[in-house]
């Protein structure tokens, strides 16, 4: 980096703690300055940067600002990689239209807080969501962490619905859409049925990392799950099985015990990813989460 390119970034900087730790109003904000640094480079680093330097900044960590104002400055940061509103669209109810899928539950946050602290996992790659709902950590992965192509997925034909109006409201184009910018991940929204669909249908997606956020919420979805993650594997015999990470809230410790019984009956290996206790977003804080790391 040139010395005058490096010292109008540590301006910039600067310019971002001293209006987040004075609680300046966010339009105030140094926006169209990041958005050229951001056209010019597409630098991550720079957006992990800036966490740094606001909700992360030790004195946040020790005296956090209000969760509306880490939120709303949050939202607008995380749009400013392509430059879109970013705007989700989820249901008031935790349970309509006899889905879960309609709202935006606690292990979605924590995964896409932990996308955000390690894109590498996702830059330039092909991610494929399992049980995307209203696609937080998707559009969190797509604005953050530059994948190649993202595939939500889902299988209710409500939550499908809100998920391609979230990814137009957040200025991402559908791989449909011909206009669609080629900066921009190519984005899918595919319906997925866990126990009927095939190899030859998973075949078509060639991820090269799965995720899946909050869906260990009964036994029956488990084995569902645990058997989807089979037939992936058995799409990629002769090549480099996908990573996968499961992210989850421990609701009922009898619940992580199945999943876990059911991964050694299924001969997937898995491995805990270490805790990250500095909160982007906002959940409660008492709740227990935990992020897997799968080898089919």
């Amino acid at each position: 980096m040139a010395p005058e390119e490096s010292a109008g970034t540590e301006l910039l900087l600067r310019s971002f703690e001293r209006r987040f730790l004075a609680a300046r109003a966010l339009r105030s904000f140094p926006w169209q300055s990041l958005e050229a640094k951001l056209r010019d480079s597409s630098d991550s680093e720079l957006l992990r940067d800036i966490l740094q330097k606001t909700v992360k900044h030790p004195l946040c960590v020790k005296h956090p600002p209000s969760v509306k104002y880490a939120w709303c400055f949050l939202s607008e940061l995380i749009k400013k990689p392509s430059g879109g509103s970013v705007t989700l669209s989820e249901s008031t109810a935790i349970i309509s239209h006899g889905t879960t899928g309609l709202v935006t539950w606690d292990a979605a946050l924590y995964l896409a807080e932990w996308a955000i602290e390690n894109p590498a996992a996702f830059t330039h790659r092909t991610v494929l969501e399992l049980g995307s709902g209203t696609g937080l950590t998707g559009l969190a992965i797509c604005k953050m962490c530059h994948p190649q192509a993202y595939i939500f997925s889902d299988c209710h034909s409500r939550v499908l619905e809100q998920l391609r109006g979230n990814v137009l409201l957040n200025g991402l184009s559908l791989e449909t859409d011909v206009t669609a910018n080629s900066d921009s991940p190519r984005v899918t929204v595919a319906q997925l049925d866990w126990d009927v669909t095939t190899v030859p249908q998973l075949s078509a997606f060639q991820p090269d990392v799965v995720i899946a956020a909050d869906v260990l919420y009964c036994p029956e979805a488990i084995v569902s799950l645990v058997g989807v993650l089979q037939r992936l594997a058995a799409c990629c015999k002769h090549q480099r099985a996908p990573e996968v990470y499961v992210a989850f809230t421990v609701r009922n410790p009898e619940t992580c015990q199945l999943f876990t019984t059911e991964l050694g009956r299924a001969g997937i290996r898995w491995e805990a990813e270490p805790r990250h206790d500095k909160k982007l977003f906002p959940y409660e804080e008492d709740l227990e989460m935990a992020i897997l790391k799968l080898t089919p």
